[in-house]
């Protein structure tokens, strides 16, 4: 790729037990650019029958890598945190032509993407174990903490490196070994991160890369009695159906699903400072994120100010193109299907007597391109209320009171999650510890951070990832009882 200073990250193939393959069938997949629909490039189109290689070669590496020292695999994980960093530009741009991201968002993601592997490297040497006083005086209890074993790895192209390395960074470091089924969309930046982790020195078949067609590959990993952990991020009906697939070998799981985030502005809030965090919980990334907000519950009596002040944030800061474009912070949805929902969304919540403030169509630049969209005066009966939107659509519901505001933002399936602004410090323990989510933000949009533990409740999922708790989803606790006779 003529865009890239080092051209080898642009790396066309699977990467199965330390060597760069094809498809067995010859099969590839077109990879397009979203922004200007050319194509990145081909990437092989991996079965079942390549990801079984890719487990195998997987649980043939397990033995030596989980018998390394914490300090070892820090060691090799630290290497690949500063190989990322190194070709951040390269990583980004890669990105960007694949995923549409705005350069500035990719170089972002690029950066958060290697602290998880710098928080679990440093994690790995803190897994400590146990001793507990036991009922008889010649017995000794001690608890310790081992690798679960073979992990399968399911990522989206929203995040196509971070939820690789979030994943990835945490098994790793636990002593696990790793088979990443990247999206179809997005497969270059896993392989470019694969060809990082083997320069680190990262062993081979400790980390696998098996792009291609995702019903087989989850079949292959669900099934497979060698692998004893699955970690999904994506869709609420894809992680059902992950689940019960598999439940077959008890497998664990770590399921990070859909998200309906609202986003809580009351009338003590500063409203400035609310627009600056709805600017940032709604449009990074083209509103595509499971933490995006999807509706802003906003009180009565500051509704209309709100709306103001946001539309003229939204006028003068938004600028839609192709991300690789200087001053771009808005870039082209996934594809046509994406842009498809958000015009249903904004369509059916206008004939259901939403007020049209601001966009509402697709951008005069056509193609995957939407323009950022505001309504108000929404109401709960309306898609928007109900379904992820993965847009950039911000949707403005009335409340009167708080009791009010939490009945609705708690009004849904979905737990991932959650934003509130108040300068009440009653009402921010109260609303806290009312909303039903695994993450909320007390005046703030941002809230994701390596050392912080990610994930939801409810229909949003299973498990947690980053902080101390996601190096724990990769360990299992062996209870070990010695009688000294």
């Amino acid at each position: 790729m003529e865009a890239l200073k080092e051209t080898h990250l642009y790396c066309p193939f699977a990467y199965i037990d330390g060597s760069w393959v094809a498809a067995d069938s010859g099969e590839q997949i077109n990879v397009y650019n979203p922004a200007t629909q050319e194509l990145v490039g081909d990437m092989p189109r991996l079965g079942k029958a390549e990801t079984l290689r890719a487990v195998d070669a997987a649980d043939a590496a397990l033995p030596a890598w989980r018998s390394l020292t914490a300090q070892e695999r820090a060691d090799l994980l630290l290497k690949w945190h500063d190989l990322m960093l190194e070709h951040q530009q390269d990583l980004a741009m890669l990105m960007t032509c694949e995923q549409g991201k705005p350069l500035k968002e990719a170089e972002g993601e690029i950066a958060y993407a290697a602290s998880f592997l710098r928080w679990f490297a440093e994690e790995a040497r803190r897994v400590y174990g146990e001793t507990i006083p036991a009922a008889k005086a010649s017995q000794r209890i001690v608890v310790t903490k081992q690798p679960v074993g073979v992990v399968g790895a399911i990522t989206p192209w929203n995040f196509p490196a971070a939820m690789i390395t979030r994943k990835a960074g945490a098994a790793l470091a636990a002593g696990c070994t790793i088979v990443v089924k990247p999206a179809s969309q997005t497969p270059f930046s896993a392989t470019a991160l694969a060809l990082l982790a083997e320069r680190a020195g990262i062993p081979r078949g400790v980390f696998n890369v098996v792009p291609g067609q995702a019903s087989e590959i989850a079949e292959a990993l669900t099934t497979s009695s060698k692998v004893r952990k699955i970690t999904f991020t994506g869709s609420t009906d894809v992680g059902r159906k992950l689940m019960a697939q598999a439940a077959e070998h008890i497998q664990k799981i770590s399921l990070e699903l859909g998200g309906n985030a609202p986003f809580v502005v009351f009338e003590d809030a500063d409203l400035d400072a609310a627009v600056e965090g709805a600017m940032a919980a709604k449009f990074r990334n083209a509103g595509q994120t499971c933490v995006c907000t999807n509706r802003f519950l906003v009180q009565s009596s500051v509704v209309n100010a709100f709306c103001e002040k946001l539309a003229v944030a939204m006028n003068s800061e938004l600028h839609v193109g192709d991300g690789s474009q200087p001053n771009i912070n808005i870039g082209p949805l996934i594809d046509h299907n994406a842009v498809k929902k958000v015009s249903e969304h904004v369509q059916d919540a206008v004939d259901r007597g939403a007020e049209l403030l601001l966009g509402g169509h697709p951008h005069s630049l056509g193609g995957n391109f939407f323009s950022p969209t505001l309504i108000s005066f929404a109401t709960r009966e309306m898609k928007v209320a109900k379904e992820e939107t993965f847009g950039p659509l911000a949707a403005v519901f009335p409340f009167d009171d708080e009791e009010t505001a939490i009945t609705m933002a708690n009004d849904t399936e979905y737990g991932l999650a959650s934003y509130f602004y108040s300068r009440d410090l009653a009402r921010v323990w109260r609303v806290s510890e009312a909303l039903e989510y695994g993450m909320v933000g007390v005046n703030t949009g941002l809230i994701s951070n390596a050392a912080a533990p990610f994930g939801g409740v409810k229909a949003s999922g299973l498990g947690r990832e980053g902080g101390h708790q996601g190096l724990d989803e990769f360990l299992e606790t062996k209870y070990v009882c010695i009688d000294l006779g």
